[in-house]
C-alpha cells in the first residue's frame, strides 16, 4: 500500500532531539536524547546512559526500551547504525552531518518543490 504524501512526510519526518531528558518525555524522546549524550552505542550502551539518568531504575528495563525504539528507528532509515563484533551501534550522524549532495529541482515530483 502506497503512502499519500501527508502520511509519508509524518512517519518519515526528521528526529528531534529534546534539548533535556525528562522522565515523563516519550520513551523515543529518552532513548534519543541517551543516543546523543554518549554519541554512538549499542542497546546496552543506551540503556546504561538512560538508567543513569533516571537513578533508582534497572538497567534491564532500559534495554527492552533501547532495543525498540533503536532499531524500529534504524529500520525507518532515520538512524544510521552498523554491526561491530555481532552488536548493532547507532548514532545520530544522519542528523548531524549535512549532506554534501545537490538537488537538481527540474527532476523533482510534482509538489515537492
Amino acid at each position: 500500500m502506497a503512502l499519500s504524501d501527508e502520511s509519508f512526510r509524518e512517519a518519515y519526518k526528521p528526529l528531534h532531539i529534546p534539548a533535556h531528558y525528562d522522565i515523563n518525555d516519550p520513551e523515543q524522546d529518552r532513548v534519543l536524547f541517551a543516543l546523543a549524550q554518549i554519541g554512538i552505542g549499542t542497546v546496552n550502551d543506551v540503556a546504561t546512559e538512560m538508567a543513569q539518568l533516571e537513578e533508582g531504575i534497572d538497567v534491564d528495563s532500559f534495554k527492552v526500551i533501547a532495543s525498540d525504539v533503536l532499531t524500529h528507528l534504524y529500520e525507518q532509515g532515520l538512524l544510521k547504525g552498523s554491526e561491530v563484533n555481532g552488536e548493532m551501534e547507532y548514532n545520530l550522524s544522519k542528523i548531524t552531518h549535512a549532506n554534501d549532495g545537490a538537488v537538481d529541482p527540474d527532476l523533482l515530483a510534482p509538489g515537492l518543490d
